[in-house]
């Protein structure tokens, strides 16, 4: 009895602190029957699936209509602009997925049926065994043929080629789905269907290596190319609006430059301390050289780690709870994951990227240089506290219904914003940790210029590594990796950007508001992870109190061109 009454009493007190409101409630509904119809339609080429999305995504647009936004309190109209400006972005998405499917047609004029069939297994559709058969088999005979047609094409599209190879390796597992399926129950099937099903995937597995080898001239085996797909100005000025960045990309261009030349210049003060003058890259090979040795990196991970959380309470900076300082984690990055995150990744855990015994000797040593002790000092409280570790404690106990709005110029600007406060505050002790700061901010810098110009065609894959190489001054392998990681379509076309442009609005929300003495460090930085991950612009008119409106639209110019 005393137990029941101690479960009801917490159970009321939960509901007195999380409320629910008209736009949780719309947007709990809303998660739920989105993974309804995510886990329904699992087949990615799929135009059923793309038209019932947009159909789910209007039907919640129109919903909105209903809703008397000045009636809601602010928190639930910042989710009413939220989800509204989500819902706009995801149809807009879908859109952009049907001209890229459509770019594929050439390279998959059978992804329609085969995406159908193994929608069928989701339906148990009752098939007609032969028929089938013979379409398996009319795949087989005709890919030669279609190979034929392609290697005549004078100028192909390896941009469309390289995600056909994508989507075909997709459609193949798909495929072996609905062929264990309809097997294991239906001996008919198996009479009929195998023996053609087992040459069809033979065959479209060929089409992949076809696609990847023979018209984007990968090399064979090539697990991790570096293969973009420039979105275009258009597609950058709608991701812009989206994420609430009132600048085009040429603007952002001249910001990434601006911001280069401010760090070009500091980095040959800090040269000149450790006596190489103004030769700051000569500063730089010195620095990469003082590394640890291999097997020791983990002790200096947990050294750097400790030291930032001391740092951050000893200012006063925000708030750490104890269980947050108790409960990151740290692992070893995989010699092939480096290849794509050269250096660390983090969250609760921290991925540390440091030699592995099955690499050959050169990428060791440029294992060993790219994540040096000074480098890792700059990056190790991005990664864990005051960065993304204590953004995602943060972001699970506070406003969680914000957590499909997150945004990396939240995620990623708020972490690289405290290396600009901790730069202003005198966190580096010396000159070479100096090197090291600079080197991130300047790597930043260069992924704006980089990650913009390749989507405005304006520069190719190449020549983005020999900016990182020869304008940052990082190892080819880790240029490489950037690149590879920035361009290969596993993150938004704004992503690269999102860290310096969202500590850059941080940065002039602080200024606003600390540095006029309206807030203390502590309480903004805490009410920044309290409102979880939500575009900058918003979170300013909340801490600043602006009226907002159903049709709120960004106007921010926070940095000065």
């Amino acid at each position: 009895m005393v137990k029941s009454v101690v479960l009801a009493f917490i159970f009321a007190v939960t509901l007195m602190a999380n409320p629910s409101t008209p736009m949780k409630t719309i947007l709990q509904n809303f998660e739920a029957d989105n993974g309804s119809l995510s886990r329904f339609y699992t087949a990615e080429t799929s135009l059923d699936r793309v038209t019932r999305f947009e159909k789910f995504y209007r039907s919640n647009l129109t919903n909105l209509i209903d809703v008397d936004f000045k009636a809601l309190d602010r928190s639930d109209q910042v989710d009413y602009i939220l989800f509204k400006n989500q819902l706009s972005r995801n149809l807009a998405n879908l859109k952009t997925f049907r001209i890229q499917l459509a770019k594929t047609e050439p390279f998959l004029p059978y992804q329609s049926e085969l995406t159908t069939l193994s929608q069928d297994e989701r339906r148990t559709a009752i098939i007609n065994h032969e028929q089938v058969a013979a379409f398996l088999s009319k795949i087989t005979l005709g890919l030669p043929e279609l190979h034929k047609m392609l290697e005549a094409e004078k100028n192909p599209d390896t941009f469309s080629a390289f995600r056909a190879a994508r989507f075909n390796d997709a459609i193949l597992r798909q495929l072996q789905d609905w062929f264990t399926f309809y097997n294991q129950y239906d001996p008919q099937f198996g009479w009929w269907v195998a023996e053609p099903y087992a040459k069809a995937v033979a065959a479209l597995k060929d089409h992949s290596k076809f696609l990847r080898e023979t018209i984007c001239h990968l090399k064979p085996g090539e697990t991790n190319p570096i293969v973009g797909d420039p979105i275009g100005r258009d597609a950058l000025l709608d991701e812009l609006k989206y994420e609430m960045i009132p600048y085009s990309p040429e603007e952002l261009i001249e910001i990434g430059k601006k911001e280069y030349a401010w760090c070009e210049t500091e980095m040959k003060k800090a040269a000149a301390e450790m006596g190489y003058g103004d030769d700051w890259k000569k500063a730089l090979e010195a620095v990469k050289n003082d590394h640890a040795k291999p097997g020791d990196q983990p002790k200096v991970i947990r050294d750097l780690a400790e030291e930032a959380i001391e740092y951050v309470e000893r200012n006063d900076l925000v708030t750490v709870p104890d269980l947050a300082k108790e409960s990151w984690r740290m692992k070893m990055m995989p010699r092939e994951r480096q290849k794509v995150s050269p250096f660390f990744l983090g969250g609760e855990s921290i991925l540390v990227s440091f030699p592995t015994a099955d690499m050959d000797h050169d990428e060791k040593l440029m294992s060993l240089r790219a994540n040096n002790i000074h480098f890792a000092r700059a990056t190790v409280h991005h990664e864990l506290i005051p960065g993304h570790h204590l953004q995602q404690f943060y972001e699970s106990r506070f406003q969680t219904q914000r957590q499909m709005f997150s945004t990396p110029f939240w995620v990623e600007g708020n972490a690289l914003y405290y290396e600009l406060l901790f730069w202003k505050m005198g966190f580096p002790k010396t000159s070479q940790n100096k090197i090291g700061m600079l080197f991130w901010r300047m790597h930043r810098t260069a992924r704006i210029i980089f990650s913009l110009s390749f989507h405005l065609g304006k520069m190719t894959a190449e020549e983005c590594i020999n900016l990182l190489v020869d304008k940052v001054g990082h190892e080819r392998a880790s240029a490489e990796g950037e690149v590879r990681r920035s361009l290969s379509g596993a993150y938004p076309p704004l992503y690269q950007i999102a860290y310096l442009v969202g500590a850059l609005q941080l940065w002039d929300l602080r200024r606003e508001l600390v540095d006029t003495g309206k807030m203390k460090n502590r309480e903004f930085h805490d009410r920044v992870l309290k409102e979880n991950a939500i575009p900058i612009e918003l979170l300013r008119a909340i801490l600043t109190e602006k009226p907002l409106t159903k049709d709120f639209q960004s106007a921010w110019r926070f940095y000065k061109l």
